[in-house]
């Protein structure tokens, strides 16, 4: 993770963050000093919902036969 200040961050804006989307690195933006903001990559990666709940549902008992009780 890199520190920079916020004055060199408005001039390089668009080249950090097209650094930061091929390389996968972070920033830290300082102000007089002090961490102010962080600029970090994002996770693009898309989850299915196909399998999505796979192993949260369990079956009690008899789900095919009658539920009469006669």
């Amino acid at each position: 993770m890199k520190i920079i200040q916020a004055s060199e961050f408005k001039r390089k804006c668009l080249q950090l963050m097209d650094e930061v989307n091929e390389k996968h690195i972070s920033f830290i933006i300082t102000k007089r000093g002090k961490p102010v903001a962080r600029l970090v990559p994002v996770d693009v990666s898309v989850k299915s919902a196909y399998g999505c709940l796979k192993n949260t549902v369990s079956i009690q008992g008899d789900i095919v036969g009658s539920i009469d009780l006669e």
